[in-house]
C-alpha cells in the first residue's frame, strides 16, 4: 500500500495533452481545478507552428504564455509535447527545449509524444516490448509509418535521444482505460534497459477528450480508486469538448468537483511520480512479466477502441 502525504487516501492527476489547445477553450478549465484545489499537469509547445497549419497555441503566443505562467505560479506543472506541432530537426528540438526553459524556468520535468512528429522517441510499435507485440502492432496499423519515427535513432536528423536523456525525468506511454494503475502498472514509474535514451516511463488513465474522462472518472471508479488507495493519472486533451456553450461541460464538472471532495493527493504528474519513486527506493526496475502484459493489454485495448 502507498502512504501519500498529508494522510490522504489516493493520488490523482491529470497529464493535459495540448493539442488545438487556446485561452478559449481551455482558460475555464483551469479556473475551475485552481478553485477546487486540484494542481495537475498541462503540456504545452515551445515553438510556433511553421506549416500553416492552426494546431492550437504555443508559448510563442503572448497571451498564452502568460497564462501558462499564471498556471505555474499557482502550483500547476507544465510538462513538453515535443517542441512543436509537427515534426522538428534536432536543431529544432534542442531550440525549443532551450526555448522551454528559459520562458518556464526549469527542465521539462515530464514529456508526452505527438503523434505525427517524427522526432517523437520509441513510439508505434516500440511501444511494445516484444517483437511478436510489435509485428501485430504493425499488422494491425498495415505498417503504415513503420520506420516514421526516428527521436531515438543515432544519426537520424530527427534524432534528439540525448537531449531527452538529459533533459526529461519522466515519458508518457501507455494508456489504459483502468482508473487505478497500480493494478496495471504497479512498478511506475519505470526504465527499460534496452531504451536507454529515457529515464523513465510512466503510464496514464485513458480520458483523450470529454466523453472518455468522464467514462474514467465515473462515480463507481472514483470510489472504487479511493477504496483501493490507488493512483491515477488521467492522459486527457481539455480542448477536446470540455468547454461548450460558454462554459464548462456540466458532466465533467459535476465529476471533477466530487473527485476534489474526497481525501485525495492531487498534485502535478512529475511530483506524484517523485513520490512513487521515492516510495520504492529509486529502484526503476520493471518486472518484464510486468511490461508484457502491460503491451499486450494496451494492444487489445488500442486496437478495441482506436486510442492512444
Amino acid at each position: 500500500m502507498h502512504r501519500f502525504p498529508q494522510n490522504k487516501h489516493f493520488a490523482f492527476s491529470i497529464f493535459d495533452d495540448t493539442d488545438y489547445s487556446t485561452l478559449a477553450n481551455t482558460e475555464k478549465v483551469y479556473g475551475l481545478l485552481s478553485e477546487i484545489g486540484l494542481r495537475t499537469t498541462k503540456s504545452a509547445w515551445s515553438l510556433p507552428a511553421s506549416d500553416g497549419r492552426d494546431h492550437g497555441s504555443s508559448l510563442a503566443d503572448r497571451p498564452y504564455l502568460a497564462f501558462v505562467r499564471d498556471l505555474q505560479a499557482r502550483g500547476f506543472e507544465i510538462g513538453l509535447h515535443n517542441v512543436r506541432s509537427h515534426p522538428s530537426t534536432r536543431e529544432v528540438t534542442q531550440k525549443g527545449v532551450e526555448v522551454f526553459r528559459d520562458l518556464i524556468g526549469g527542465d521539462p520535468l515530464t514529456f508526452s509524444n505527438h503523434d505525427n512528429n517524427r522526432e517523437n522517441i520509441y513510439w508505434g510499435a516500440l511501444r511494445l516490448p516484444t517483437v511478436p507485440a510489435q509485428l501485430a502492432y504493425r499488422c494491425a496499423t498495415a505498417f503504415i509509418r513503420r520506420n516514421y519515427w526516428e527521436g531515438h535513432i543515432e544519426g537520424s536528423p530527427f534524432f534528439w535521444g540525448d537531449i531527452c536523456r538529459q533533459y526529461v525525468r519522466y515519458v508518457r506511454n501507455f494508456a489504459f482505460d483502468e482508473i487505478n494503475l497500480d493494478k496495471v502498472n504497479p512498478s511506475m514509474p519505470y526504465h527499460e534497459p534496452n531504451k536507454p535514451f529515457v529515464n523513465m516511463w510512466f503510464s496514464s488513465s485513458n480520458g483523450g477528450e470529454v466523453g472518455s474522462f468522464c467514462r474514467i472518472l465515473s462515480e463507481k471508479n472514483q470510489d472504487r480508486l479511493e477504496e483501493e488507495g490507488g493512483v491515477c493519472i488521467v492522459y486527457t486533451h481539455f480542448a477536446y469538448g470540455f468547454h461548450e456553450n460558454g462554459g464548462l461541460h456540466k458532466r465533467f464538472e459535476t465529476l471533477i468537483r466530487r473527485m476534489a471532495n474526497k481525501n485525495g493527493w492531487f498534485v502535478p504528474v512529475g511530483t506524484l511520480l517523485d513520490h512513487l519513486r521515492k516510495e520504492r527506493n529509486g529502484d526503476d526496475s520493471i518486472d518484464p512479466a510486468e511490461l508484457v502484459t502491460m503491451g499486450r493489454r494496451w494492444l487489445f485495448e488500442r486496437l478495441r477502441s482506436g486510442t492512444s
